[in-house]
């Protein structure tokens, strides 16, 4: 059994830590201009639980930390603690560019494989379950943290750009139920939130516009790693 090997679009992600304050002023203008996200609450915002998967090496957080140019996540993510919602994800990263692998789970599947358990994955017609049951038998790949927060999100059809702001990123303690409520961990202990911009070839002048002279601060980010560091830190 062979790993998919899906055509990687040109998609650019770009991030940025920046501060609540700038944070709502940011939003402010984007509403006079962008869409906002159909699936946020009466809010504005919606949350996402993830829970992302590593092999014993921990090469997914070490190849992160060190830069390296092509690396791939895998992550079951649900979105409102809606259990009709959960999805199985691989991100694969090259430079600025991303590809997401998504497919829709049930709650039965979803908890078999955070027990650790990869039996059947590879009878499913899914690509995605194939290439996790090969991980999961030949690098051991397991879930290995949580990673909550709540999504603030603006749309604009061009290029298929996304400006989302993600705040209150916490890590909570696992093995846990994917749907536990007990209170995680802030994993910012200031008054940085992220921002981040997502589009296909070109990013469009409007938006560019909105963003100008924003005080934000580029940086690689990565959620995995800013929660994961608190259990390798141990």
């Amino acid at each position: 059994m062979e790993r998919s090997q899906p055509t990687f679009p040109a998609r650019h992600e770009l991030k940025f830590f920046i501060n609540r304050g700038d944070l709502n002023a940011l939003a402010a203008r984007l509403e006079r201009v962008l869409w906002r996200d159909a699936h946020a609450g009466p809010d504005g915002e919606y949350f996402i639980r993830s829970v992302y998967f590593d092999d014993r090496a921990n090469s997914a957080y070490y190849e992160k930390l060190d830069g390296g140019p092509a690396r791939d996540k895998y992550r079951i993510r649900i979105y409102g603690l809606n259990e009709k919602q959960i999805y199985l994800e691989r991100k694969r990263k090259l430079g600025e560019l991303i590809a997401k692998d998504s497919v829709h789970i049930t709650r039965r599947l979803a908890e078999q494989i955070l027990s650790g358990n990869p039996n059947r994955l590879e009878l499913s017609k899914a690509p995605l379950l194939h290439d996790l049951f090969l991980e999961m038998r030949t690098n051991l790949l397991r879930p290995v943290v949580r990673v909550d927060y709540y999504r603030e999100a603006f749309t604009f059809p061009v290029s298929h750009t996304r400006v989302t702001f993600d705040k209150r990123l916490s890590t909570g303690p696992f093995p846990a139920g994917l749907f536990d409520l007990s209170p995680g961990i802030m994993a910012l202990d200031d008054e940085r939130e992220i921002l981040e911009v997502k589009y296909d070839q070109v990013l469009p002048d409007v938006v560019r516009l909105l963003l100008a002279g924003v005080p934000a601060e580029r940086s690689a980010i990565s959620k995995y790693v800013l929660c994961r560091r608190f259990d390798l830190m141990k």
